[in-house]
């Protein structure tokens, strides 16, 4: 097919669960020919049971990247319409209590790998002369939480390189924007909980009461996630993001996010700070 009757591509990363999971089969719903990723075999086999094509990539392996964009490729005939750079972890622990190592891995994983599968992107975008690339950041990377650093410092600066990217792209029809959530229904925060424990020494930190405290909510939360929007609430911004003739830079999701937002626009630091300090 060509023209205005061919269906739209997308590759959506992150695929296994949450986010990533509901936003590739809503898409394909839609009638996008969605290219998903996953990092277990696993995961792979149930997208493609509900045929969406998958393929595996991991963030921190560069070689993977490089496979997934050339499988990615060969099914849409070169083209891509849009990117959905979804997935990452969040390493939980206070910033002194960081090991340099879990550090440059959250950033692989959350920063330098997105950028490497957006930069092989933009070539084929930039051919097409159109394409829309989304990136699924957090309300983290504008209004930072305790015990978070590594996360809200991968996400600080995906939000500082997607806006310099959406500068330089003006006048090339492609768009770029960010979606920020909030806590949203998934497992992602179950999912930090073995890197926590891999990186974090609890029982030596001077935080070791404060992080048994959040252990205790963090188990209380993933067993109920009440009140918490599901990735539907995502995917009604990422919708837009793609479709609209002016998609909007930043997509804030979920009422606690855009209430951060709008207090960090508003308060001074002297109130702003001590505030996100009794923030969890």
């Amino acid at each position: 097919m060509t023209g205005e009757n061919r269906r739209k591509t997308i590759l959506v990363t992150g695929c296994s669960s949450g986010i990533g999971a509901y936003c590739a089969r809503a898409l394909k719903a839609e009638g996008w020919q969605v290219i998903a990723s996953a990092r277990t075999n696993d995961d792979i086999s149930k997208l493609k049971e509900d045929g969406i094509e998958a393929f595996f990539l991991d963030y921190a392996d560069p070689p993977s990247i490089a496979n997934f964009f050339e499988h990615a490729m060969a099914a849409t005939g070169g083209r891509c319409d849009a990117l959905f750079n979804n997935g990452g972890y969040a390493q939980v622990g206070a910033v002194e209590d960081l090991p340099v190592d879990a550090l440059r891995a959250q950033f692989e994983a959350n920063f330098f790998g997105w950028h490497d599968l957006t930069r092989r992107v933009i070539s084929v975008m930039r051919a097409q002369g159109h394409g829309r690339i989304v990136q699924c950041s957090s309300i983290l990377g504008l209004v930072p939480l305790r015990f978070r650093g590594a996360y809200n410092a991968s996400k600080h600066a995906l939000e500082g390189l997607s806006v310099t990217l959406a500068l330089e792209m003006q006048g090339s029809g492609i768009h770029v924007s960010l979606i920020e959530p909030g806590a949203i229904a998934t497992r992602f925060r179950a999912n930090c909980l073995p890197h926590l424990h891999k990186h974090i020494d609890i029982d030596s930190s001077v935080h070791r009461h404060d992080y048994q405290a959040q252990l205790r909510r963090l188990e209380k939360q993933e067993l109920s996630n009440s009140g918490k929007l599901g990735p539907e609430a995502v995917y009604q911004v990422l919708r837009h993001a793609l479709t609209a003739e002016r998609p909007r830079y930043h997509y804030a999701v979920t009422r606690a996010a855009k209430l951060g937002v709008i207090a960090r626009r508003l308060l001074p630091a002297r109130l702003f700070y001590p505030w996100l300090a009794r923030q969890d």
